[in-house]
């Protein structure tokens, strides 16, 4: 019989504890999903594309954006999806057709980016800090939301809660029926000490706002009959993170918008801003 020495167990427990700790610091740090300041100036001077990079501050939180385009124009405002931030619409916010037409801004959602990273917050509260940070960007000139996956109930819950404020609404790959969300047990599990520490950068977040999705598009779903501006929907047939019922959904429960204009894309995935962006950027270009 072998014996090991005290210290060779020792050794072994101190280098197990010491990568579990190494494991957590870099757990903080990466998957952050976002630019820093000097790769958002490259990525904009390689287009010669003029940019605005700014963070507004009120009431305790902060809302970081990215704005594109002459300041007098109708304004697009791009929310991303889950995880994600502003960088997600990256080549919109650089687009010439869509520059010669709109003013461009693209949100870090609470949360995400640099807007108060890793505090995920419910549909009601992202809904009151985006129309609080909407008030201090207004141009009173046209505003359109275009909001891609989570984006999607983000932008109709601002719709619901401000039914006057926008021209138009263009919902990509939107999860708004409460019906088409599985449960998912699992995400109980890692949201709790210390397990949720061991989440990588912006994931933790996001696990927190899709674990509480479905009860909020529940509370969602009988307001949506106060969206009254146009929506435009686009998604894709193949889309096995957010199904393609969700357009039923929708078109069935839009009962007082002034119009709906569904794009159906064959075969298309979830993924649809970036696989199918033509498509995308041309039916921003089309809103009236």
């Amino acid at each position: 019989m072998t014996f090991m020495p005290a210290s060779f167990h020792f050794k072994k427990r101190y280098i197990a504890y010491s990568l579990l700790v190494l494991y957590i610091v870099i757990c903080q740090s990466c998957m952050t999903l976002r630019f820093s300041n000097k790769e958002t100036k490259k990525y904009f001077e390689a287009s010669n594309t003029e940019f605005q990079d700014k963070t507004i501050v009120f009431e305790g939180f902060k809302i970081h954006y990215l704005e594109t385009g002459a300041t007098q124009n109708p304004t697009l405002l791009f929310v991303h999806g889950s995880p994600g931030s502003w960088n997600a619409f990256k080549e919109y916010l650089k687009d010439s057709l869509l520059l010669k037409k709109y003013r461009m801004i693209a949100i870090d959602r609470p949360g995400f980016g640099y807007s108060d990273f890793g505090k995920a917050q419910n549909l009601r509260v992202q809904s009151k800090r985006i129309s609080a940070f909407i008030k201090i960007i207004d141009n009173k000139k046209p505003l359109i939301l275009v909001g891609h996956s989570v984006g999607g109930p983000v932008v109709a819950q601002l719709a619901v809660d401000n039914p006057s404020c926008y021209k138009n609404l263009v919902i990509l790959a939107g999860s708004l029926d409460p019906k088409a969300e599985k449960p998912e047990k699992w995400r109980t599990v890692i949201k709790v000490s210390p397990l949720r520490y061991l989440i990588p950068g912006a994931l933790r977040p996001s696990n927190d706002e899709l674990w509480w999705l479905k009860q909020d598009l529940v509370e969602l779903e009988p307001k949506l009959k106060n969206i009254t501006c146009d929506v435009t929907i686009i998604h894709g047939t193949k889309d096995v993170l957010v199904p393609y019922s969700n357009v039923a959904f929708m078109k069935k429960m839009f009962v007082n918008a002034k119009s709906i204009d569904t794009i159906t894309i064959e075969k298309a995935n979830h993924f649809i801003p970036w696989s199918h962006y033509d498509i995308v950027r041309n039916a921003l270009l089309t809103i009236q």
